[in-house]
């Protein structure tokens, strides 16, 4: 099956990848039902009026999320729980995503990150590569993995999986490239990082993980089987800082990295910070993606790491404060 224009496409999920999969459909003349808890969201813009239908329904409510999906083609899930509540939401959020594609007769196709492998003493990251997680949040990964591909050696869903680094760009807020680190760009303020700034690490564009996304919808071939999304190229975490002040105009970098000593004495009282210290690894060895098998089979559509981030200051510039 490749889907056609008139097909509804659904997608679970309205944050940064959710939205970005919803405007890649919208290019491509798809029509698309986006749902959310809070249903339409204020970094919603510039997706105009009337051309998403906002479904406003919690998923872990199954005949909800089974009712979201009546009709689909294809169902992206691209939902993604606060750390703390990963081990016990994030799993059923996830069943009940399949159970929904699987009743609408659907494919699906499913946002993964990186975290199930693990360190790996800087060599680059391949699908082919075995998972061995040791922290809780990569655990938790690896076994929703295998319960998708489960599903599709089953026959009871067609599956593909797109994995991506941690990503930056347009409603990109919450994650390691985001909110904190550009906004300390524009302003010329010191950009808090996470481990050795002058390591290696991939980041990714979030309006290239949207295409890619789609890219897997469509395709027959990108079933059964994950793929890393394309990026461009991987520079350090100062000089991926550094593009960001070079976009905003705002000289050299200043960067101020937190150790995990810190981050650990702060997490005693911050939930938040506290779910962070098990992940600081990535950034205390090159962290580099291979999406060679994703180029090799549908091509490299990466933006251009300087381009991606005068878009990304030009965003962050239009809107305020999260």
């Amino acid at each position: 099956m490749t889907s056609s224009s008139g097909d509804l496409h659904v997608v679970f999920g309205a944050g940064p990848v959710g939205l970005a999969i919803a405007e890649q459909l919208l290019s491509n003349d798809r029509r698309v039902r986006v749902v959310s808890r809070a249903g339409r969201p204020d970094d919603a813009d510039p997706i105009p009026d009337g051309a998403v239908e906002w479904a406003a329904l919690d998923v872990v409510d199954l005949d909800a999320a089974i009712e979201a999906a009546a009709g689909a083609a294809v169902v992206y899930f691209a939902l993604n729980p606060p750390y703390h509540l990963w081990p016990e939401l994030f799993p059923t959020l996830q069943r009940h995503t399949v159970e929904a594609a699987t009743r609408a007769g659907a494919r699906l196709v499913v946002m993964e990150n990186l975290y199930m492998f693990g360190p790996t003493g800087g060599a680059p990251l391949s699908e082919d590569q075995s998972f061995s997680a040791t922290t809780r949040k990569g655990r938790v990964r690896a076994a929703m993995h295998l319960e998708l591909m489960a599903a599709h050696q089953r026959g009871d869903v067609p599956v593909a999986v797109g994995r991506a680094s941690d990503f930056f760009g347009p409603r990109a807020r919450k994650s390691a490239g985001g909110e904190q680190v550009v906004r300390a760009a524009i302003s010329r303020g010191r950009a808090q990082v996470l481990g050795d700034p002058d390591l290696p690490h991939t980041f990714t564009y979030v309006p290239d993980i949207g295409r890619a996304l789609v890219t897997l919808g469509d395709r027959d071939e990108a079933l059964g089987r994950a793929w890393h999304l394309p990026a461009a190229e991987t520079v350090s975490t100062r000089a991926f800082v550094q593009l960001l002040c070079d976009a905003a105009g705002s000289g050299e970098a200043r960067l101020q990295a937190a150790p995990k000593l810190l981050l650990r004495a702060v997490g005693l009282f911050n939930r938040d910070v506290r779910e962070l210290v098990e992940m600081v690894y990535e950034f205390e060895e090159p962290f580099i993606v291979d999406h060679s098998a994703y180029v090799e089979a549908f091509g490299d559509h990466s933006t251009p790491l300087d381009a991606a981030a005068r878009t990304t200051v030009e965003w962050f510039r239009r809107h305020p404060e999260g």
